[in-house]
């Protein structure tokens, strides 16, 4: 049974999830604890979009490999998204503290990350991890000023996150 589990898992974990919200839905607003290099604030996506599009961006968990090398990513992206007037925020269900830590080390305070511990902002934007519900899939979305889902990428593989969104973030100027 375990061994059953074990690889239903990781042929789930190999293939690339698709993200249920498509272009053109409307974005679920939110309101969630964050904390940017280490200091805790609230965030609220409405007041995001006010200033220019964000990005959501889910995952799994603070300080696991895949989740590291993908904040590493956002954090030396973060002049690109600037230029381009975009936001990005990270979001995972760990609690506060561990994000606080994770904010400073792995997203060098160069942009939020949320605490979404009862996962309702994670299941609004359908970024579950299939049977692993306590967990974010690995999705990215691209918010418009509009509030609309302007780009979608769900792949438990990290590279590619960024340069799809700094993609669709550019698309948008067009």
């Amino acid at each position: 049974m375990l061994k059953t589990l074990i690889a239903a898992f990781l042929l789930v974990s190999a293939a690339p999830a698709l993200a249920a919200l498509k272009p053109g839905d409307k974005a679920p607003d939110f309101t969630i604890p964050a904390t940017l290099g280490g200091k805790e604030f609230t965030f609220h996506m409405a007041e995001a979009l006010k200033k220019g599009p964000v990005v959501v961006y889910f995952y799994p968990a603070a300080f696991t490999k895949g989740c590291t090398i993908e904040a590493h990513d956002f954090a030396e992206a973060m002049p690109q998204y600037r230029a381009q007037g975009a936001s990005v925020i990270g979001i995972s269900a760990d609690d506060i503290a561990t994000l606080n830590k994770f904010s400073v080390s792995e997203c060098q305070g160069k942009f939020p990350v949320g605490a979404d511990r009862d996962r309702k902002v994670i299941k609004s934007y359908d970024a579950s991890f299939g049977f692993l519900t306590g967990m974010a899939n690995r999705t990215s979305y691209v918010v418009s000023q509009d509030g609309k889902i302007a780009f979608a990428h769900s792949d438990m593989d990290p590279e590619g996150h960024v340069s799809k969104t700094l993609k669709a973030v550019s698309d948008l100027k067009r």
